[in-house]
């Protein structure tokens, strides 16, 4: 084991929030910041195209590759789970759509207990470091390092299918993240200048040359070391080469919903039993770490198209070659596309005082990023609850950190997780079937016609349905009478001094819609309470 150095704040996790987190703590060129990654750079070409998520998801190069342990709630399915194992973490691969959520979502934070994260509480922190494309106002911000943009593609399909929400009901909407997020309309970008704007990008980019900022790759974290239930240093390792490095303030984990809860786990501060079990002594008999794990569960509606989609752009090598020079030469097209153009968010009971199911629809079909476009004209409907029930876990399953540990989602566990993907499949069908839509159908190819009972539809679900990218909750936050919290308010994990988690693991409750831009939150507001914290 290698000597070790003193640094005044740790970062492990080089990802959505602790690449923010780290510009912000370096700040002060009196602390000594460490950032460390377990991925490496992100110099892969891919990272930086848009649509490049078909290259870098499912990439040992850019992504953990990580896969759930087989679901009942899935008929026994193991799927991939995607999470950035690089430079940026998550937002280097993600689908670049900027969704902050709904207003009530973070008033039920608030409610639970969590004093100073209500929707007035955390806009601030959304907008600081918002530059928004459409200009500034009493919800968006200009002057931050994140570009926000519109997308640079619109297609004929995607503007029938605004049309068609609205003969069934559902407004049009061209802010998502504006006063009311129920509609439909075009999803805004994490985009500056038709190139992916990462964490990285954004925040590592401008600080990378502090003299008091070290950023390591190839940085597997291994435990956090305590005295006394304070956390004096961190281990990790490079190769095969194990390090210590002292900390003399805090060390934060941002590693995710996956990353975060193992290293707690590792360092023995999580449910006693479990660790006992791993031969891990135990520093705090935390339950809650890597319980409350719940993620967005997309079902996926496709149709053979009646008219040409990009499929058939992608397949005709002299039309490909034309979406490459456009991106070249315009940096728009194709290319510049995120994982969907065009987002509806609806109820799956209209009774409901706010949306509880989104759609992401793309004007392309494939079976998932990674592979081809399929050979024939189609598009694609995606819908997901937004508040599932359900809660899984993920627990290590050894203590070596360089093994994976156990990721059970507990997908459809609940009678009301299992009605709201009934509604929203019924909701895919009856948008096809309005008069704007139906000139663009030839056939449903899946689920397809014969699918048509409530169990069949449910059926259907458990049998095809996979992530949308969304794991959260597993180091929830949480009040003092709350047993299965793992972080207070200020997200100072329990039981231990030196030690807070940021990242989107801390939420109690998923946000509705995609996760990026809260986990950009939830980065901004810790580091501004750890700077608070610190002052004498």
């Amino acid at each position: 084991m290698s000597n070790s150095e003193n640094f005044d704040y740790i970062v492990v996790g080089a990802g959505t929030a602790g690449c923010l987190i780290a510009n912000r703590l370096s700040q002060d060129p009196s602390k000594r910041v460490l950032l460390l990654e377990a991925g490496g750079k992100d110099s892969y070409m891919w990272i930086h195209i848009p649509v490049g998520y078909f290259k870098t998801m499912h990439n040992p190069k850019t992504d953990w590759c990580y896969t759930t342990d087989p679901d009942p709630g899935l008929v026994g399915r193991s799927i991939k789970w995607p999470r950035g194992k690089v430079l940026g973490g998550s937002s280097s691969i993600n689908g670049m759509l900027y969704l902050r959520g709904q207003a009530q979502d973070y008033e039920s934070w608030a409610a639970l207990g969590n004093e100073g994260w209500g929707w007035d509480d955390v806009l601030p922190y959304f907008k600081k470091h918002e530059n928004q494309e459409r200009g500034a106002d009493a919800l968006h911000g200009t002057g931050g390092e994140v570009d926000i943009s519109n997308i640079r593609v619109t297609r004929d399909l995607c503007d029938a299918y605004i049309e068609a929400a609205q003969e069934i009901g559902i407004p049009a909407n061209n802010d998502f993240n504006g006063p009311t997020q129920e509609g439909a309309g075009y999803f805004q970008l994490f985009s500056r200048n038709g190139r992916r704007c990462s964490s990285a990008v954004a925040f590592l980019r401008p600080a990378e040359n502090r003299p008091n900022l070290e950023i390591r790759t190839g940085a597997l974290a291994h435990r956090i070391l305590f005295e006394n239930k304070r956390a004096t240093g961190l281990e990790y390792s490079v190769g095969n080469q194990t390090k210590v490095v002292n900390c003399a303030g805090e060390i934060v984990l941002a590693s995710g919903a996956i990353g975060s809860p193992q290293i707690l786990q590792l360092s023995g501060v999580g449910p006693g039993s479990l660790l006992n079990d791993k031969g891990i002594d135990v520093v705090e008999d935390l339950r809650g770490v890597g319980g409350n794990l719940h993620d967005h569960l997309q079902i996926r509606a496709q149709y053979k198209s009646t008219r040409p989609t990009l499929n058939n752009e992608v397949n005709n090598p002299f039309r490909k070659m034309l979406i490459g020079l456009e991106y070249i030469f315009k940096r728009s097209g194709p290319m510049s596309m995120g994982a969907s153009q065009l987002g509806i968010f609806c109820k799956s009971d209209p009774t409901l005082d706010r949306p509880d199911i989104q759609f992401h629809i793309q004007p392309l079909s494939a079976d998932s990023p990674g592979e081809g476009l399929h050979r024939y004209s189609a598009f694609t409907s995606s819908v997901c609850q937004l508040r599932p029930e359900s809660r899984g876990r993920i627990d290590i399953k050894t203590a070596d950190p360089r093994d994976y540990p156990s990721i059970e989602p507990n997908y459809l566990a609940t009678e009301l997780d299992k009605r709201v993907a009934i509604a929203g499949m019924k909701i895919s069908r009856k948008l096809v079937e309005t008069s704007r839509l139906s000139p663009f159908v030839e056939e449903e190819m899946r689920p397809g016609p014969s699918v048509r009972s409530d169990d069949e539809l449910l059926d259907h679900a458990r049998r095809t349905a996979e992530t949308i990218y969304h794991p959260v909750g597993t180091c929830k936050m949480g009040p003092d009478d709350d047993t299965e919290s793992v972080v207070d308010a200020r997200l100072r994990v329990r039981g231990v001094q030196g030690v807070r988690v940021a990242d989107a693991s801390i939420m109690p409750i998923i946000s509705s819609g995609n996760t990026a831009a809260p986990a950009f939150m939830i980065g901004e507001k810790a580091a501004a309470m750890i700077l608070e914290d610190a002052r004498p």
